[in-house]
Parts: structure tokens; C-alpha cells; sequence
């Protein structure tokens, strides 16, 4: 069974970071062991949230207790989200490391959450320096959003061929698949948006309707969701198409339900068997 250590934030209400990771993973078929770096009432696009931020040394304590029971030799890879902060760095990337020293052939998978287009930045001063120079290099997958990717290559993403030339700028930071999400772009068809794939092996696209709302959360559930479906068939056409599927299907039922707040539990089944299906188109 494919086991992922997903080290992300988590919420009471609503659905991000882990909230948003660990029930698709688990409706995927896969083993999730969450350790949480944070844990709110709710998210911070809210006026007013409460709870624990835990100490670096509180998730790294975490980790040593599961290293201790050693379990780490069957996990499969790493997943990240949002770092609070540069110590949490710090452990997430001393936690990849010691994964990697119980199985060799364990992967990490970032999401380098920077921002968005709406909202800018909204990380703490230093972790996009952060991100770029230590926390991606890291990694063999990132998953940065359009806004993302132009942040941590200081390229422009404006046409599809923008778009290539900065995930191969991102690829040379150190990853092997770059995974660009919510990509609106100058030369698509109104009311559609894609999800780019970049890797050693070419470059895919897969395009789905736009929906009229935004969610946050759907990053952090994108990214899980690729991790999980290129552990499983190793094709990264594959992987990002069935993502796409995923993700359109459990956003079509949250738009459906008039919540501001991703359906996961009412989306189980598109998760599990997704509705529709949509095809990559190889870039080069």
C-alpha cells in the first residue's frame, strides 16, 4: 500500500492543508500518516481565526516518535504545503532526508505556496527565498499555481510558451516534475483552464471548464491528489490528467452545493471514480 508523510497545516472547519490532503489520499486507496504545523479554527481568508501555530521542535518531535515506531522504510514520499515559517522549513526538510535514509527511493513533493493572483503574497518576509533556494531544490515534484511559478523564476506566464520556458527554470532549481495549476493564459479558449505537466520526459496540458468560484484549499487537495496518482501508475500524463478529473469533479459539486468551503465528504465518489474525464495534450 502506497504510504505518504504529509506534513501541512490543519483546520477544524473547513478544508485546507492536511484538511484538504488526508481524505482524498485516503479515498485514493492511501496510507496518510498527517503531522500538522498548525492547528485553526478555521483559515486565514476568514476575518478571525484561532488556535495553535506549533513549534518547529513540536513537528519534529512528531516525526521522531513515528521514526521511533520504524515505520518510516514503507513511506513512499513527502508532502509539504504551507510553511509558516523558516524553522518549520527546516524540519520538513531534516524529515525528507531522514525519510529518504529509511527508503532511498522516497520521493518529495512540495507545494510551494507563495500566493495567488488575487491575494499576492501572503507568506511571512524569507520563505519565498526560502522556497526557492533550499525547499524546492529538495523536492522532485512542485506544484506551484500560475502566480507561484512566475514568483520563484521572476519569469513572466502569460502564453502557454511563457508558461513552458518557466517550469523548465523551475525544473532547473532541482525538481523533476513541475505540475503548474490554475493556468489562464492568453492563447486558451475563453472560459477554460488548464493544468501544465513538465517533465524530463515532455510536457502535457489538460484543460477543463472554468468554474465560477474560487476555493481555497484546492491547491493543497490538487496537490496531494498528483502525488497520489503519479505514485501509483509513475506516468506523469496519466497523473495529471486524472488530477484534473478529481479536481473539476469535487469543485463542480462544491459550486453545485452554494458552500464557500470544499465538499469533499458530498465529492467522495468523484474522487474515488471522477465523472468525467479529460485528456493530456502533449506540448513537445
Amino acid at each position: 500500500m502506497t504510504t505518504i508523510l504529509s506534513i501541512q497545516s490543519s483546520v477544524a472547519y473547513g478544508h485546507v492543508g492536511n484538511s484538504a490532503a488526508t481524505f482524498p489520499l485516503m479515498r485514493l486507496g492511501v496510507e496518510v500518516w498527517p503531522v500538522i504545523t498548525v492547528h485553526f479554527s478555521n483559515h486565514t481568508g476568514y476575518p478571525h481565526w484561532r488556535g495553535p501555530l506549533l513549534s518547529a521542535e513540536d513537528v519534529a518531535e512528531v516525526i521522531r516518535g513515528i521514526d521511533e515506531r520504524g515505520v518510516l522504510g514503507r513511506c513512499d514520499a513527502v508532502l509539504s504545503g504551507y510553511q509558516g515559517g523558516s524553522d518549520v522549513g527546516a524540519v520538513i526538510l531534516e524529515a525528507v532526508d531522514l525519510v529518504r535514509s529509511r527508503n532511498p527511493a522516497a520521493i518529495y513533493c512540495c507545494d510551494p505556496v507563495l500566493g495567488d493572483v488575487d491575494r499576492g503574497v501572503y507568506v511571512r518576509d524569507g520563505i519565498p527565498e526560502l522556497m526557492r533556494d533550499r525547499v524546492v531544490p529538495a523536492a522532485q515534484i512542485i506544484t506551484p499555481n500560475q502566480f507561484e511559478l512566475q514568483l520563484l523564476t521572476g519569469l513572466g506566464a502569460s502564453t502557454m510558451p511563457e508558461v513552458l520556458a518557466a517550469a523548465d527554470a523551475a525544473r532547473a532549481l532541482g525538481p523533476e516534475i513541475v505540475v503548474v495549476t490554475s493556468v489562464v493564459h492568453e492563447d486558451a479558449d475563453p472560459g477554460t483552464i488548464d493544468m501544465v505537466a513538465v517533465s524530463g520526459t515532455g510536457a502535457w496540458y489538460v484543460r477543463t471548464p472554468l468554474l465560477p468560484q474560487t476555493f481555497t484549499g484546492a491547491g493543497d487537495m490538487t496537490a496531494a491528489t498528483f502525488l497520489a496518482c503519479y505514485l501509483r501508475s509513475g506516468d506523469v500524463a496519466d497523473a495529471v490528467a486524472r488530477t484534473a478529473a478529481v479536481v473539476y469533479g469535487v469543485l463542480s459539486v462544491t459550486v453545485a452545493s452554494g458552500e464557500s468551503e470544499l465538499q469533499l465528504v458530498a465529492a467522495q465518489d468523484e474522487i474515488a471514480h471522477p465523472s468525467q474525464t479529460f485528456e493530456p495534450v502533449r506540448l513537445r
